[in-house]
């Protein structure tokens, strides 16, 4: 059986289409091959047919119609994403939308619907699920040498002032639904998807030039799970650590680049039972609980091919589990399902926050 080479069409040669998809796609040359690219301005259609050899259309309407593809990327502007998604499906395309993939769960439900309807793959690009440090936290998590997990606590957290259009409710802006849906996404991943939690949240509108939010606080909690605290922030001139995790055995701290988690084993720790009076000590008098654990630690530090990127790395990695998906019929593992939780999480964040919106 020979190998099956997928054509794709990219809508926006923008930050994303071109600097993320493009790029990717051109080293991905033995699954995937760029036959097309649509955009309005001329100078980036004639880069695009010298970068990558294909044919360049004025409109994504033109490229779908003259073009015989198996997936297209829209990465057209935020605002878009349902709107030409929904055509897309519509007209038979297998489709690989950015995020946010849409700005409400009504909006959800509609390309949902429409997948289901045309039977076509609607895949979304949350590709910070395969961020190395991210996919090595699960696998300590999910060891259990943490223990039970109490308390997880994700940060993005810089001081930068924007003046964009991704600043503006109107375009689909803000921090939740760009910066803030990877780490909402993570989170979910690890709280449990099949439940909804309880969430409070604040919103600021700090340092951005729009009318979005650029500052948002998160708790999740609910169903015996941990409780999960989010933050986004673009008015921190002291970030901290993007990730740390308590659990009853141990715990965990780092960053995208390095991790390093400590935890005692139960079997080793000095057997104990509960004491209702007052402790004493050998000499009768007033005492404090103290034991002595034996401590363990371990670190892992981001360790990928020379010359490549995590940003890269973890685009190939969700491309990867695209291809198996429409080549061997293998399920997504990003669904837009559980993007559905996300809005629906994002939507009650807003609701708390009517001064913003």
């Amino acid at each position: 059986m020979s190998h099956q080479i997928i054509r794709v069409g990219i809508i926006g040669l923008g930050r994303s289409g071109r600097d993320i998809h493009g790029q990717s796609l051109s080293r991905l040359s033995q699954q995937f091959h760029i036959a097309a690219v649509a955009d309005s301005i001329p100078e980036r259609r004639l880069l695009a047919e010298k970068e990558y050899g294909c044919k360049a259309y004025a409109s994504w309407q033109e490229m779908v119609e003259n073009e015989q593809l198996g997936l297209v990327v829209n990465a057209s502007p935020s605002h878009q994403h349902v709107p030409i998604s929904l055509a897309l499906l519509a007209m038979g395309m297998h489709v690989l939308c950015e995020k946010p993939l849409a700005g409400s769960v009504e909006e959800v439900d509609l390309l949902i619907e429409a997948s289901e309807r045309f039977g076509k793959q609607l895949a979304v690009f949350h590709q910070a699920r395969y961020m190395p440090a991210y996919v090595r936290i699960r696998e300590i998590i999910e060891s259990g040498v943490l223990g039970r997990i109490v308390h997880i606590h994700f940060t993005s957290g810089v001081f930068a002032r924007r003046w964009d259009w991704q600043t503006l409710k109107r375009n689909n802006g803000g921090t939740l639904l760009n910066t803030g849906s990877h780490i909402v996404d993570q989170a979910l991943q690890l709280f449990g998807t099949e439940l909804m939690p309880d969430i409070t949240c604040i919103m600021d509108q700090a340092n951005s030039f729009g009318d979005a939010e650029d500052f948002v606080k998160i708790l999740m909690r609910g169903g015996g799970r941990p409780a999960v605290d989010l933050e986004v922030s673009s008015c921190n001139v002291f970030p901290g650590p993007m990730f740390a995790i308590q659990g009853t055995n141990g715990g965990l701290q780092g960053s995208n680049e390095r991790l390093e988690w400590k935890y005692f084993k139960p079997d080793e720790a000095p057997a104990q039972h509960l004491i209702t009076q007052p402790l004493v000590d050998r000499k009768g008098m007033p005492s404090y609980c103290r034991e002595t654990l034996i401590w363990h630690t371990e670190n892992w530090k981001l360790d990928l091919p020379e010359g490549k990127s995590e940003s890269e790395e973890m685009t190939e990695q969700l491309y990867a589990m695209l291809y198996r998906s429409l080549v061997h019929g293998d399920e997504l593992a990003i669904k837009p399902q559980q993007v559905r939780q996300q809005l629906a999480l994002i939507e009650e964040c807003r609701r708390q926050n009517p001064h913003i919106y």
